[in-house]
């Protein structure tokens, strides 16, 4: 639980940002293109957070990795905050909560898996850390910007309450850290290879995950900010509480993803192609109605949209997530993590895309694509998923 509650609270801080796209479009500081990039920003620094933080918790131990984290969190919401009128504090802010986002993401994620092992909870279940790990992220993910939207849109300080709730929050939570007992013991006795031997995380090259995790990863933040990115510049004219209404389909996507996640275990059983095929089955209806959506806005309609986008988003993570600790061996397990994750994030920089083409296409036909590829992806995965 302090563990899972410390993965919580960083992606809390990391996706408050969200439903604020408004609130900055509203106030016409920043360009639109500059907004979404913003949110490019925020997935660099997760990149770094991913691709540097697992092999270190893999050789220095989780705690270690873990414990800063956290506070590079508040101190990003600390900067976005005082960065509401400047571009390079917001930036700034935006990658530090990326890097912590990362971290927690590989570090906090092996450190649960290791942790509901028999060693440390006799019994438990295949399965169950990749629930919470998935679980914990999603509710922060999902709380974050609902919380967030509320209070931009009804308090004072729209550009700094919520940034202000997230650093007490953070602080509050972060010496439960310091009762979690460490997993990862190889790392107190001696460090052994290189640091770049680990980063190359061998178990990469694995052909189940290059052909079956690696196509299921992109939308995981690719049908989540596909919902609560791109849908509410779709209906930003169409409702009186635009920051709130983004909140709120934040809320209803995450909170689909987040229930979910749930019961994967029980759909992923043990079975090779279930849980792949039915993650990509519902990334087509998630994505076909999307488009619909695009030709025919409707503030309601999107709501449901937002539904099957969220199952989308909780069954890819959480599938891609229990494929990735079946792979990985005991001594890349926070690195392979890392990798999952950073292709997880690559469908964050789909707004941002929509956007800069938005001057060529339209939404209708970029949408479009996407349901093309997310069948592609479908078809790939049903052939891999049965065969490796």
């Amino acid at each position: 639980m302090a563990v899972a509650l410390s993965i919580f609270t960083v992606a809390w801080g990391g996706n408050e940002f969200t439903p604020l796209l408004v609130f900055y479009r509203q106030e016409g500081v920043f360009s639109n293109l500059f907004i979404d990039l913003l949110l490019v920003f925020y997935a660099i620094g997760v990149g770094v957070g991913l691709l540097a933080a697992g092999p270190l918790s893999d050789r220095l131990g989780r705690r270690t990795i873990m414990l800063p984290a956290p506070i590079i969190a508040a101190i990003g919401s600390a900067l976005i905050a005082g960065g509401e009128n400047t571009a390079l504090l917001i930036a700034a802010g935006r990658v530090l909560s990326g890097i912590a986002v990362g971290m927690v993401m590989t570090a906090g994620g092996a450190w649960i898996k290791e942790l509901a092992s028999p060693r440390f909870e006799p019994g438990i279940k295949k399965g169950i850390g990749a629930k919470r790990a998935s679980m914990s992220l999603t509710a922060g993910f999902a709380l974050g910007p609902a919380v967030a939207g509320s209070m931009a849109q009804w308090l004072p300080l729209p550009g700094q309450m919520a940034y202000i709730l997230h650093i007490i929050l953070s602080l509050v939570l972060l010496p439960l850290l310091l009762t979690a007992p460490e997993t990862r013991q190889t790392a107190h006795h001696g460090l052994k290879g290189s640091f770049w031997a680990d980063v190359l995380v061998p178990s990469a090259l694995n052909r189940r995950f290059l052909l079956v995790v690696a196509p299921i990863a992109p939308w995981v933040f690719g049908a989540g900010f596909t919902s609560y990115a791109v849908i509410p510049t779709l209906m930003h004219e169409m409702v009186s509480a635009p920051i709130a209404y983004s909140a709120l389909l934040a809320l209803v996507t995450l909170g689909s993803g987040f229930t979910i996640q749930q019961f994967g275990p029980q759909i992923m059983g043990n079975s090779k192609t279930r849980g792949p095929i039915l993650a990509m089955i519902v990334a087509v209806v998630g994505m076909s109605g999307a488009f619909l959506i695009s030709l025919h806005p409707h503030p309601w309609w999107a709501l449901l949209v937002g539904v099957f986008l969220g199952l989308t988003y909780g069954l890819c993570m959480f599938m891609g997530l229990a494929e990735t600790q079946n792979i990985a061996t005991p001594s890349d397990m926070a690195g392979l993590s890392g990798i999952f994750y950073c292709l997880a994030y690559s469908g964050m920089v789909f707004p941002a895309i929509l956007t800069k083409l938005n001057a060529w296409f339209s939404y209708p036909e970029m949408l479009g694509f996407g349901v093309f590829m997310a069948i592609l992806c479908l078809g790939l995965v049903s052939i891999t998923a049965r065969k490796l």
